[in-house]
């Protein structure tokens, strides 16, 4: 029997018994594993009115508000599932996932060293832990909490990933550059990683390995922005201001109107001479003022300059 019919199945005995509690619980959980969260939502929520105390049914809820990005009453649901159940460290976790996508990090790393308590070979808690540190900018203690990660899971390539960066912060560019390939070994087409090797190799001077990083960059991830902006400045300090050019008009392909793509490739036209497409370029930078960081102001007096 499918899990519609038995959803199904299940629908049709409470018509007919709304009191059948198990019935109603095995529906709700049907429901959200199927991806009918709202539904699901009522009938833990009719659940929960009954029986007040029952962990379970908080932690369910707790996962549906998650899932409906409602983290407030994520929260409410996982603490009160903590409340009658303090051993359950799944409910820990989850609420310490809460903490951590509301920014509060010192409560998510409490929880998660709550989880430590009960399991201290848990990886992916080590590596949550790690994580809220480095959006602390906290980096010793997220280096360490990384490494512990990859000690427990040496596949883990997110871990293998900030520490990168972390050792990328600190100067260790050797460190670094091992992290970001191993992330590589791990999966090749993670783009951020290549990304960061390019950021490497063009403070090294290595601009051959910088544009090919680049490359790799975009081939996994077309639409990033961020990596386009920098091969343009890579091939302006080259001064091959054609092959920018040919790179902008591309990346305005891939990614759509952007304010910052267009104003750069003012910048080319501008270099390469080619005053009407550079003026056309900065009006474009314009009308796409909300993917402009440039100064608009600045912006408007070169265009104007070129009108005059």
């Amino acid at each position: 029997m499918s899990d519609l019919e038995k959803i199904e199945k299940l629908q049709n005995l409470l018509r007919t018994d709304k009191s059948n509690f198990q019935a109603r619980r095995q529906l709700a959980m049907l429901l959200l594993d199927n991806g009918y969260k709202e539904e699901a939502l009522a009938h833990f929520l009719h659940l929960v009115e009954i029986f007040k105390e029952d962990s379970e049914l908080y932690y369910n809820i707790g996962i549906v508000y998650e899932k409906l990005k409602d983290l407030n009453n994520a929260e409410q649901a996982y603490l009160n599932a903590v409340k009658f159940a303090p051993e359950d460290v799944d409910a820990y976790y989850n609420l310490g996932l809460v903490y951590t996508d509301k920014a509060q990090y010192d409560r998510a790393v409490e929880c998660f060293e709550t989880v430590l308590d009960s399991d201290n070979e848990d990886s992916n808690t080590y590596f949550n832990i790690g994580f809220c540190y480095f959006k602390q900018e906290k980096y010793e203690p997220a280096k360490y909490y990384f490494e512990r990660t990859i000690e427990l899971n040496p596949e883990d390539l997110y871990a293998h990933f900030y520490l990168g960066n972390i050792f990328k912060i600190s100067g260790d560019v050797d460190s670094a550059r091992r992290e970001f390939e191993k992330v590589l070994e791990i999966s090749p087409d993670y783009s951020w990683a290549y990304y960061n090797l390019a950021a490497i190799d063009f403070e090294s001077g290595d601009i051959a390995a910088t544009l090919e990083n680049l490359s790799q960059t975009v081939t996994y991830n077309p639409k990033d922005v961020d990596a386009y902006k920098v091969w343009a400045k890579v091939l302006f300090k080259q001064n091959l201001y054609n092959d920018a050019v040919d790179v902008l008009s591309h990346s305005l392909k891939k990614c759509g109107e952007n304010g910052d793509l267009y104003y750069i490739l003012g910048e080319a036209f501008t270099k390469t001479g080619d005053t009407q497409k550079a003026a056309d370029s900065y009006s474009s930078a314009l009308k796409n003022y909300s993917t402009l960081t440039f100064d608009v102001n600045s912006v408007k007096e070169k265009l104007n300059r070129l009108h005059t």
